[in-house]
């Protein structure tokens, strides 16, 4: 009697914690209106940008993504889209582009050297080499933004103390059913949590939807090439700049990205690997991410209280269950489109939430990932066989 009283109990207090933080997640994402209806209007002098683009076949989408950063309202950019092989899928895509942008520098890098056993960033220190600016951004190929993009996300840089600017991103089904469960991932939880962490004062983070940086910068933290044996680029691009006591700004700008899974396998794949890296880098963080899901802590929370309804905290438990759960449905909603989005993907919200927890729980007992049909164990967020490239304060 006495265990089950202490499960209870414990039960009990972790549905408090998820309780509040579906309150303050719900709270911290904007309705989708507002998010779109008008971007900052910053400005910076109109220095050059070299928008660096790593690209790895012919992903759905790939012209329409690129296009977007054609359509600039900046003055003076670049597009440098590099492939690692001369029979890359993706080469007739920027062929197509270059013809539809003759007024546009679009650079096409074909270069199969390899510096280390992250292939992105290979592509990416192959790409650099041609980059003519001073300003630099780094944006994944899935990536889609509107014109005033460059120079909202290069703004920041004008300070001397911003080593990074990035980007919150909002996700875009590509596919069917799988597709929109995973765009529930990203804009139902990924980005809720960096919202509520960014609140709490936290600027650990970096994001491979873009990444902005000045050549000095790159140039002090020893350019990709520190890059080249880290599974997760993108943190480390913002994390060694701020080890050389630099900020890492979030842009006021939430860009678009592609969820192409069609499968549960593909899926399940794309986010455990995301979390396993999460837990790689961040461990403590990572083990406190079970709080933030959801659904199954008020669905537990609501049975504890109705099995023991004459425990003290039976209706404290169920106000509290039934708060977390409105407060799931309101972040659901800030997260809709439209009226016809909110009913159709309603009922994903308890699978997206469980789904997640079982993911959570696969990452714990395990350090493989699945990246581009390779399987690679990671620890500190460092490919196997290497020992990384750490910077120190100059």
């Amino acid at each position: 009697m006495l265990s089950i009283v202490a499960t209870d109990t414990l039960i009990s207090c972790f549905v408090f914690i998820a309780a509040a933080y579906s309150i303050a997640a719900a709270m911290a994402m904007p309705r989708f209106e507002r998010r779109i209806a008008k971007q900052p209007e910053t400005a910076i002098d109109e220095q050059g940008v070299s928008v660096l683009k790593p690209l790895c076949g012919a992903e759905p989408r790939l012209f329409e993504n690129l296009a977007t950063f054609c359509e600039q309202s900046h003055g003076e950019f670049e597009l440098i889209c590099s492939v690692a092989s001369s029979s890359d899928a993706a080469i007739g895509t920027v062929r197509r582009l270059q013809a539809a942008y003759p007024q546009r520098a679009i650079r096409l890098v074909v270069d199969s050297r390899v510096h280390g056993r992250n292939l992105k960033v290979s592509n990416l220190i192959n790409a650099a080499e041609h980059a003519r600016h001073d300003l630099i951004v780094v944006a994944d190929s899935d990536i889609a933004v509107t014109p005033r993009y460059l120079r909202t996300v290069t703004a920041p840089l004008a300070d001397p103390t911003v080593g990074v600017v990035t980007c919150l991103y909002r996700a875009e089904p590509v596919a069917e059913f799988w597709s929109r469960v995973g765009s529930l991932f990203v804009n139902e939880w990924f980005a809720p949590s960096v919202r509520v962490a960014h609140g709490g004062g936290s600027r650990r983070y970096g994001f491979g939807a873009t990444l902005a940086l000045t050549r000095s910068t790159l140039d002090a933290i020893g350019g990709f090439h520190a890059l080249k044996d880290c599974l997760a680029d993108d943190y480390y691009l913002a994390e060694y700049p701020r080890r050389l006591g630099l900020r890492t700004v979030l842009a006021p700008m939430i860009v678009a990205t592609d969820v192409a899974e069609s499968g549960l396998s593909a899926l399940w794949q794309r986010e455990t690997r995301w979390l396993r890296t999460i837990r790689s880098i961040n461990p403590a963080g990572f083990g406190f991410l079970f709080v933030t899901f959801t659904f199954p802590w008020m669905a537990a929370g609501a049975a504890v209280a109705l099995s023991n309804w004459s425990s003290p905290l039976s209706v404290p438990l169920l106000v509290a269950s039934c708060a977390g759960l409105a407060a799931r449905i309101a972040l659901h909603a800030r997260e809709s489109r439209h009226a016809r989005s909110f009913w159709r993907d309603l009922a994903l919200v308890p699978l997206r939430d469980a789904l997640l927890a079982l993911e959570w729980l696969a990452a714990v007992f395990g350090s493989n990932v699945v990246w581009r049909g390779v399987h690679l164990s990671v620890e500190g967020g460092v490919l196997p066989g290497t020992a990384g490239s750490m910077p120190s304060r100059r």
